[in-house]
């Protein structure tokens, strides 16, 4: 579970500092849904074959993306990835523990094509027939996870509520470099 929180880490810095420098009437093109929700699978490489875990995607268009990775059999929430035009935040359910990032702060680690439009589009796109639903760790940037895999499946545009995720107290903030050395020892 920990090669998860990892990639979940590594996914968070490739897919944020998501916010454009232009300015737009709206971020959402006409035919794009304003609510877009799916199953998730995503397959992490280890020693001796690979690990595939479920979860969730839900995308409020404009607003946030929220990625809930779910323990097999249980169905518990094991991480949560959230991103939003300003910020980041990624919740480690079993250690208790989560980094909250700004785009300022992950500037120097992101693309400068990295906007929070660019998501938007890619998970908008995956959710059309003949879209591409299943994306791989080199093609979001990280070559050193080039077999790990995230496949999107069963959409929905349906409406749905999302507030914005709220960190217990029993939970410890960690600095950003802290999690970027562990991921370093990957």
């Amino acid at each position: 579970m920990r090669k998860v929180f990892y990639l979940l880490m590594v996914l968070m810095m490739a897919l944020a500092g998501c916010k454009s420098s232009k300015t737009a009437v709206s971020n959402i093109t006409p035919e794009a849904p304003r609510y877009l929700s799916s199953k998730l699978q995503l397959t992490i490489p280890s020693g001796a074959g690979s690990v595939t875990v479920g979860g969730t995607m839900k995308l409020k268009g404009g607003e946030r993306v929220q990625l809930s990775i779910l323990m097999p059999l249980f169905r518990t929430e094991i991480a949560r990835l959230e991103v939003t035009p300003d910020e980041v935040l990624l919740i480690d359910r079993m250690s208790k523990r989560y980094v909250r990032a700004s785009r300022k702060e992950l500037k120097d680690m992101l693309p400068e094509e990295a906007e929070f439009s660019k998501l938007e589009k890619l998970l908008t796109d995956a959710s059309k027939p003949g879209g591409r639903s299943e994306v791989s760790g080199k093609e979001l940037g990280i070559p050193s996870l080039e077999k790990a895999k995230i496949r999107l499946y069963d959409f929905s545009s349906g409406e749905f509520n999302m507030t914005p995720t709220e960190v217990s107290s029993r939970y410890t903030q960690v600095p950003l470099e802290e999690l970027l050395n562990m991921l370093t020892k990957l």
